[in-house]
């Protein structure tokens, strides 16, 4: 399928017309540059979070994730002990997953261990993909490629979680360091 005529007559790629929600993420983040180590540190723990769930669920949980981690500010996060997860597992405006939510502190404090040479915008510019010819079709997307599974391999060496190869893929997308917006869509 080829991108779709939005309400404004601009063409998307069609996942975007499911929602308002959706087309405002489209139109205005996804495949854009995320740079920063809190940025991506955010961008990374909404996609563990989005892992089973479909996410339109996350993006509209997203500021309620904001404030309940710290703006996800890594040093504030990494902090986080048990009665932080007590009070974030009686959060009704995230997901209530214990271990998602573990995972997120736990990778505060792996991003915190890098190396001074190290960040995570290092390492996934280390795992870039080469740039490749834009998808005509949603079916020529892949959940993950050999550069997704090798930054999923390197990030839990370092002792990340909830980072498969399909969520490191999710984060390239998300943060500009894949595009796969629709070779027709007005927003590639």
């Amino acid at each position: 399928m080829t991108a779709l005529p939005g309400p404004d007559g601009a063409l998307r790629c069609a996942w975007a017309l499911a929602s308002g929600d959706y087309m405002e993420y489209h139109d205005h983040e996804w495949g854009r540059p995320v740079r920063g180590e809190a940025a991506l540190f955010e961008r990374l723990s909404l996609e563990g979070f989005q892992s089973g769930l479909s996410w339109i669920t996350i993006l509209r949980k997203r500021e309620a994730f904001r404030e309940a981690f710290a703006g996800f500010d890594p040093a504030t996060v990494a902090g986080f002990g048990e009665t932080n997860v007590e009070r974030l597992m009686d959060n009704p405006g995230i997901v209530r997953n214990a271990a998602k939510i573990r995972a997120t502190i736990a990778n505060a404090r792996a991003l915190l261990a890098l190396g001074e040479d190290e960040s995570l915008e290092a390492l996934l510019e280390k795992h870039r993909p080469p740039v490749h010819a834009a998808p005509r079709a949603a079916a020529d997307i892949p959940p993950s490629t050999a550069e997704s599974a090798s930054l999923s391999r390197e990030l839990r060496a370092r002792g990340f979680r909830f980072v498969g190869p399909v969520t490191a893929y999710a984060m390239m997308q998300a943060t500009g360091y894949v595009n796969d917006h629709l070779a027709d869509c007005a927003f590639r």
